[in-house]
């Protein structure tokens, strides 16, 4: 996974270096940006880390681009900034998906704390897409007879249980046990069960 990036979206350049200064000190990575619609057109989606996002900016408000960043499903947290908060502006923010909603002058150490909150809540929401599309990508690996063993295991039926509901040989049923360990990369049943019972009941629904 690759290092977080900050991103800092304000139009005033004073507020931008400053803040930038900030987060960089703490080691953190930054990429200003002083436009709105550049840093929609620009930024990494794949990207991980968090966007910074100045509320009260020419042309597009900062709400206005929250909104667009969740319909276009960018899952960066975003901590909104703004100098002139009201109350139904902070409960809006939240309501779009903000992380945080911070009143400037901003204190420093609660935007750092913000966004290291952020980050690691960024980097968490990663690593658990990478663990289930590493678990689909397994389970697609499986015969269709095999999705069958792996469904009637999960069950709890004993190796002769299943042979007699599929009309094969206990013998058979332990090749195909076999080969869903080796598949699917487990090395017990608890862990069959914990990583694919979900998704044997998505296959069985569907």
């Amino acid at each position: 996974m690759t290092a977080p990036l900050i991103h800092l979206v304000d139009d005033d350049a004073a507020v931008r270096r400053g803040l930038a200064l900030l987060i960089g000190s703490v080691g953190l990575s930054v990429a200003e940006w002083p436009q709105p619609q550049a840093f929609l057109d620009g930024f990494d989606r794949e990207a991980v880390g968090a966007i910074v996002l100045d509320v009260r900016m020419p042309g597009t408000s900062g709400l206005t681009v929250l909104d667009q960043l969740v319909a276009q499903g960018v899952d960066q947290p975003v901590v909104m900034l703004t100098g002139h908060g009201t109350v139904e502006m902070c409960r809006r923010a939240f309501k779009s998906g903000a992380a945080e909603f911070l009143e400037k002058p901003v204190d420093d150490e609660r935007l750092i704390e913000a966004l290291h909150q952020a980050v690691r809540q960024h980097v968490r929401s990663r690593e658990r897409l990478a663990a289930d599309l590493a678990t689909r990508a397994r389970y697609a690996r499986l015969s269709e007879r095999e999705r069958e063993v792996l469904a009637l295991v999960i069950e709890g039926q004993t190796a002769k249980e299943i042979a007699r509901v599929l009309g094969v040989s206990p013998r058979t049923v332990e090749t195909h046990r076999a080969n869903l360990g080796a598949k699917l990369e487990t090395t017990s049943l608890a862990q069959l069960i914990r990583r694919f019972a979900a998704l044997v009941g998505e296959s069985g629904a569907a």
